[in-house]
């Protein structure tokens, strides 16, 4: 199996993590103006969009969607030190 380009894993990162923030803030939005998902559907709706991001594009870059994400894999030995510069501002 071949790596994918850097230019395509940051790319998969940034889309990642939009869509993180897009559907949690929006879920946040929604329960504070309608009352309509709670707390605990707040919740589900970041772990969901986690386990669907991991899902869609774990192969692609890993999918750490979080740059504390990144570098404690680096720190951990884990992830290549080169890849963590253009990691860091795609999430």
């Amino acid at each position: 199996m071949e790596k994918a380009p850097i230019w395509r894993a940051c790319l998969a990162e940034a889309i990642g993590t939009f869509t993180l923030v897009f559907a949690g803030t929006g879920a946040i939005v929604i329960n504070d103006t309608a009352g309509a998902i709670t707390h605990v559907g707040v919740a589900l709706t970041f772990g969901l969009v986690v386990m669907a991001m991991i899902y869609a594009l774990g192969d692609v870059s890993g999918c750490h969607i979080n740059p504390a994400a990144t570098l404690a894999f680096w720190l951990a030995g884990r992830f290549p030190g080169r890849l963590v510069a253009p990691y860091l501002p795609a999430s």
